[in-house]
């Protein structure tokens, strides 16, 4: 007889260890993080002459419930130049990601910049796009 009640006490508390689980994973909370949106991850330049002025912007505001810092923020090449936001960004804040591209190459261009953070979605990646023309060094003139 006491090794049936046992039993039966075994059984109830395997039971009901899952039911526990479940209990407690509802009760626990995803840290609060900062979150970006982007107007646009992606900025085509268009045709653009050669050694014409580059610079674009990345605008996003942080609609997360704390403040998002940028740690870093690389480009996939050299002729590529970001900037990041000074200080933190506050929840409802908007901001600003620059970028530099040296329109100095004839040619198409596809370039990515990543930008490091502390937001949810703490790796961001960027595009940037476009085509350099030199219209003054036509062939035949």
């Amino acid at each position: 007889m006491k090794t049936t009640l046992k039993f039966q006490l075994v059984l109830i508390v395997l039971a009901l260890f899952p039911l526990a689980n479940v209990a407690s994973a509802q009760g626990v909370s995803v840290a609060a993080k900062g979150e970006f949106q982007f107007e646009a991850t992606e900025i085509d330049y268009g045709t653009i002459e050669k050694d014409s002025d580059g610079t674009r912007t990345f605008s996003f505001t942080n609609v997360g419930s704390v403040p998002i810092v940028i740690t870093d923020i690389k480009s996939s090449c050299g002729c590529t130049v970001p900037t990041k936001p000074k200080g933190p960004i506050m929840p409802g804040q908007t901001a600003e990601i620059g970028v530099k591209y040296k329109t100095n190459k004839v040619g198409a261009f596809t370039k990515s910049i990543t930008v490091l953070s502390n937001a949810n979605e703490s790796k961001k990646i960027l595009k940037i796009r476009g085509i350099v023309v030199d219209s003054k060094n036509k062939l035949g003139e």
